[in-house]
């Protein structure tokens, strides 16, 4: 087995490159962390181009016998610890990671769903991450992503996802408003949140509908708001004026699902 030692290695420099979004995208690649994401990556059968582990975490037996098999299908490259910890991104790392290619070849919207989720501006990585993961936990399979959005690659997204990133078609688009004219002619309604708005949640139509979550500071931009067709409130009876981005999606989902149930 040979063991890379060298942070000068062209692979390990390649490697760390992905930290960086420009390189991410230049290579349309990603990097993921940790024993469960590469077990989600492998049973999803994600396109892994590169698996690298730690030479010391072998040596200790931590990792199962199952997942060293599994992993032995796949190019892996082993590295020393202080190699592995320049590639890393995590304080506490586990001592493997790969390199994915992104799951971004189909950027057409299906319009067969009931409801397509939108974020206009949603900038926190952890927020994109956490409704990422709440999107396919309620089996939707696709989210419009506006260019001012985070990187949905950041390492900190993908780790949020919790494997949701390998199951969610990420439609990530130039122009927000003209996708969502193409969504309206497609017979579908966008939905926002507004502090304005008369409507409850709990009143609106869900069915063939775009739910657009707004930035984190100033909420759905007001080229959105102008062209919804529905505007919303999440009724809130303290006295907090607003909700985190990724709870309003949360909220918003499960009302669906609610009535999916139902």
């Amino acid at each position: 087995m040979q063991v890379i030692s060298s942070k000068e290695n062209e692979i390990v420099k390649n490697i760390r490159k992905l930290k960086e979004k420009k390189y991410r995208d230049l290579e349309n690649c990603f990097i993921i962390e940790g024993i469960k994401l590469i077990k989600e990556a492998i049973e999803e059968e994600a396109k892994i181009k590169q698996i690298v582990v730690c030479e010391e975490c072998i040596n200790k037996g931590e990792f199962e016998k199952d997942l060293l098999y599994e992993i032995a299908k796949h190019d892996v490259i082993y590295v020393t610890e202080k190699v592995f910890n320049l590639l890393t991104d995590v304080k506490t790392p586990q001592g493997i990671l790969a390199v994915v290619e992104k799951n971004n070849v189909n950027n057409e919207i299906d319009y067969s769903e009931d409801i397509i989720v939108v974020l206009d501006g949603v900038q926190d990585p952890g927020n994109l991450g956490t409704i990422l993961r709440t999107a396919d936990s309620a089996n939707l399979k696709q989210i419009i992503l506006s260019n001012d959005s985070a990187d949905p690659y950041n390492p900190k997204v993908v780790r949020s996802t919790m494997g949701a990133i390998f199951r969610v078609n990420i439609i990530e688009v130039d122009n927000l408003k003209e996708k969502l004219e193409e969504v309206q002619q497609n017979n579908f309604k966008i939905m926002v949140t507004s502090l304005e708005a008369k409507k409850t949640i709990y009143e609106a139509d869900f069915n063939k509908c775009a739910i657009v979550i707004g930035n984190e500071a100033n909420g759905v931009s007001k080229e959105i708001q102008n062209m919804a067709n529905e505007k919303v409130i999440i009724p809130m009876l303290g006295k907090t004026e607003s909700l985190n981005a990724s709870v309003a999606a949360g909220i918003m989902i499960y009302e669906y699902v609610r009535r999916k149930m139902g």
